[in-house]
């Protein structure tokens, strides 16, 4: 199916729910309403003239100075008919979250965790929606592009001495 039949069929399915439509080296790029990000990852899973069985790769963006601040990225692939299709949803700042794709692509369970741990973005739905990359007392979300800067010396032979006299733990 080429991208102007999909997009049809997925307007008569989605109606308002597509919020913009990009293409770009021949992919289908749409931009849902939250309402309609879950439906429209059913339908193009579901559909056996479809087949997108493959989630790709899903994704958070932090625009900062942008509403919606957040976009959560997902990419499905026709392996069947050799498609790909992105699709995105935006989240706000005050309260980032989108339905989770878990209960359709077992594998976005653990995408939506390092989206969720690194940017805040909560998923919908996601049966455990917890930590993967940063330790459990963690504050903050480290992509987020307002979060602090910090910095640490690293330690080369020229500075190490200087480094570990500093530090409450010993040279090894």
């Amino acid at each position: 199916m080429d991208n102007a039949h999909l997009l049809a069929t997925l307007r008569e399915r989605l109606g308002t729910g597509i919020i913009a439509v990009g293409e770009h080296r021949g992919d289908l790029s749409l931009t849902l309403a939250p309402g309609a990000y879950y439906a429209a990852a059913q339908y193009l899973r579901d559909d056996p003239d479809l087949a997108y069985h493959f989630l790709e790769n899903l994704c958070g963006v932090d625009y900062l100075g942008r509403e919606p601040r957040f976009e959560v990225v997902a990419h499905l692939v026709s392996l069947r008919h050799g498609h790909r299709v992105c699709l995105k949803v935006g989240a706000p700042e005050a309260s980032p979250r989108v339905p989770s794709l878990t209960p359709l692509f077992p594998t976005a369970n653990y995408q939506e965790r390092e989206t969720y741990d690194l940017l805040g973005i909560a998923f919908d739905g996601h049966p455990s929606l917890t930590r993967i990359l940063m330790p459990e007392d963690w504050v903050g979300h480290p992509q987020r592009k307002d979060h602090p800067l910090g910095e640490e010396e690293v330690a080369f032979t020229f500075n190490q001495d200087s480094i570990y006299a500093r530090k409450p733990f010993a040279k090894s």
